[in-house]
């Protein structure tokens, strides 16, 4: 598999001394996400470890209860369950909710591509495999250190030092199959939609909008991004007719198909008319049960679908 292109941002200090990582996804809207820590990251994989156990021991009991194969035949049975319900486990949960498991969702991290683009089944499979080989085949040696002989016992201690000291060396804490993957464990940000940008300026918002915009607009864009272009438009610091307000405009345009110009001075304008109109069009879907996460929202689903 070929690795995905890194992503040449640099990791910086934020100011409550979480690492942050910022991105340019294909919108053209900086995103600055905080680099989920080492604890939360291993509540996680402690929590997917209980969830997976419990449905293995239920497996495994309900083998032995029925008494139909051998001993020995059960137990191979019982260690191939382990791997054949454990790996589709994390990866169609990370496919399904878009890089989060039962853990992951509960400790509110994800996993995403290092690049800001979709996070692939491929990178998904990759990662998870991977875990295989830097937690589970390690954790089962650890069990049986002592039938080892000394090297064997020395070359278990020294795998699980490296598993441990690679996400600790490297400022994005990036384990092993992160790095092979080319993803990044995230905090999880909250997609809550602040008030209305409209109700602070009434005056605005009860006239006619400059632009109009068709249901097929409005379909490209789920919750997310909505709230990513929120925060663009809250931020006092950003002035009309920057380069980056326009290249946001641009974006957009093409993105979602939109025919009409969009004269120069007028992209603020266009930004306000569009958080609107996209508002509006989740929060109708949201009342008929059809939620919109974000643009890949579907796309996740098809994509998990394939794999059952």
């Amino acid at each position: 598999m070929k690795q995905p292109k890194q992503s040449n941002q640099s990791v910086s200090e934020g100011k409550d001394g979480r690492r942050l990582q910022q991105f340019i996804p294909p919108e053209g809207v900086p995103i600055t996400l905080a680099i989920a820590s080492l604890g939360s990251r291993l509540g996680a994989q402690i929590l997917d470890i209980i969830f997976t156990s419990l449905f293995i021991l239920v497996c495994a009991f309900a083998i032995v209860f029925t008494g139909g194969l051998p001993e020995n035949a059960a137990t191979i049975l019982i260690i191939l369950l382990g791997f054949l319900l454990r790996t589709p486990y994390y990866v169609l949960s990370e496919l399904i909710w878009n890089g989060r498991t039962l853990g992951k969702r509960i400790t509110g991290i994800r996993v995403i591509n290092v690049d800001g683009r979709r996070l692939t089944p491929h990178q998904v499979t990759a990662r998870n495999l991977m875990k295989e080989v830097e937690i589970f085949v390690p954790m089962g040696l650890l069990f049986t250190i002592g039938a080892q002989s000394a090297l064997e016992a020395w070359l278990t201690v020294l795998w699980l030092l490296a598993v441990v000291i690679v996400p600790l060396a490297n400022r994005r804490r990036q384990r092993i199959g992160d790095v092979i993957a080319g993803t990044l464990v995230v905090d999880n940000p909250r997609s809550v939609l602040l008030s209305d940008l409209a109700l602070s300026s009434p005056a605005k918002a009860s006239s006619q909008p400059a632009f109009e915009f068709l249901p097929e607009h409005l379909d490209i864009y789920g919750k997310y991004e909505l709230q990513t272009l929120e925060d663009v438009l809250r931020d006092t610091t950003k002035k009309p007719n920057t380069e980056e307000i326009i290249k946001i405009v641009r974006t957009i345009t093409r993105r979602i198909r939109f025919e009409d110009a969009v004269k120069p001075g007028q992209e603020m304008l266009f930004l306000n008319d569009f958080y609107r109109a996209q508002r509006e069009h989740l929060e109708s879907l949201k009342l008929f049960g059809k939620a919109r996460e974000n643009k890949y929202h579907e796309h996740t689903k098809t994509e998990a679908k394939k794999l059952v």
